[in-house]
Formats: C-alpha cells, sequence, structure tokens
C-alpha cells in the first residue's frame, strides 16, 4: 500500500520550510505548489471511488475516469485565484503551470514508490513525458483562462471548453500509455515534441 498521504507531509514540509524562510514575496508560489499536490491526492482518492463505484477496469479508469477529474481538480485552485484574487494575465498563467507541474511531480513520486525505480530508462521517460502532458494542459487552461475571463458572456462557456481540451489531451496521453508497447513511448515524446515547437513558435512570434 502507497501512503501518499505520508508523502505529501515529507514533499510538502521542505516547502513549507523554504515559505517561511523566502518571504511573502514568494508565496504564491509555494500555495500553488501545495495546490497542485493536494489536487493530485484528492483526484487520487476521488479516481479510486469513482473506479469502484462504476466497477471500472484498470484501462477504463486510465482513459475515462483519470483524466476529467484530474484536470477538474487542477482547474479549481485557478477558479479560486480568479475569483477571489483577480489576479494580472500572467500571474494566471505562472499559476497554471505551477499548479500542472507541481501535480506531476507529486505524481510520479506516487508512482516511483509504488512501482519501483529500477528501471532507469523506462522511468526517465515516463517522468519527462507526464511532466510535459501536464504543463501543456496547464498551459492550455492558463492561457486560455486570461482570454476568456476578459469576457463576461464567455466565462463559463470558455471554461468549460479549456477544461474539455485538457482533459482530452491527458485522455489520449492515458490511451496511449495504457495500450502500451510501441504506443507508449508515443505518448511519452509526443507531449515533449509539442512543447518544443511550441517554445519554437512562441519565440518567432514574439521578437
Amino acid at each position: 500500500m502507497t501512503y501518499i498521504e505520508n508523502v505529501l507531509i515529507c514533499m510538502a514540509s521542505p516547502l513549507l520550510i523554504a515559505a517561511l524562510c523566502m518571504g511573502k514575496r514568494q508565496t504564491n508560489f509555494f500555495l500553488f505548489c501545495f495546490a497542485g499536490m493536494g489536487a493530485c491526492l484528492l483526484s487520487a482518492y476521488i479516481n479510486t471511488f469513482l473506479t469502484a463505484i462504476y466497477e471500472a477496469d484498470a484501462f477504463a479508469a486510465t482513459s475515462e475516469i483519470a483524466p476529467v477529474v484530474e484536470e477538474v481538480m487542477k482547474l479549481l485552485p485557478l477558479l479560486f485565484y480568479l475569483l477571489v484574487f483577480e489576479p494580472k494575465a500572467e500571474q494566471i498563467k505562472i499559476a497554471a503551470v505551477i499548479v500542472a507541474l507541481s501535480f506531476a511531480t507529486f505524481e510520479n513520486v506516487c508512482y516511483l514508490i509504488q512501482n519501483g525505480a529500477e528501471h532507469f530508462s523506462f522511468i526517465f521517460f515516463r517522468g519527462i513525458g507526464t511532466g510535459a502532458m501536464h504543463v501543456i494542459c496547464g498551459a492550455i487552461v492558463g492561457g486560455g483562462l486570461v482570454y476568456v475571463w476578459r469576457r463576461t458572456w464567455l466565462k463559463i462557456a470558455g471554461t468549460c471548453g479549456l477544461l474539455g481540451a485538457a482533459i482530452t489531451i491527458h485522455a489520449i496521453y492515458n490511451l496511449l500509455i495504457a495500450y502500451g508497447s510501441a504506443a507508449q513511448y508515443i505518448a511519452y515524446l509526443l507531449p515533449v515534441l509539442i512543447l518544443t515547437v511550441g517554445k519554437l513558435i512562441s519565440r518567432r512570434l514574439i521578437p
């Protein structure tokens, strides 16, 4: 059994100490780290509950339930941030990426504890692929929220559309992972390729 609550405490404790030492300017960064890891913890509970309720097998749980639950849980801290603090555009984008990265980091650590870390090449590709996938989803949601929340009539529909896009990308990734074989490594490399291409395009568009 993996005691993910204990893992969260061990990971969050040094961050909490760092937050206390670095002052108020860096508070938001650490809060979003905690939010991302907390979202991952809650996602694990909800995924397990829904899998049991619907009697889903591992394939269905991975490709159908997990993407919806995880993307919704990552969105909730961002919505709270938007509604309560009304941040600037750049702050929203940064918050979305930090939440996504923290979520991916906590997920990877739990995976290592549960499955072991003896196969370096597999763990290496999985760690990078999963991190890149979560960053892509976070960037889509964060960047999209900046646009849709400037338009009152588009807030609800736009947010749902962004969530749907993130869920779709996440589901495709998980589907390829669950399929296994060569598709699994394609899934690991695809998010990295998308991020690389996106970075190159953004550099050309923004001198």
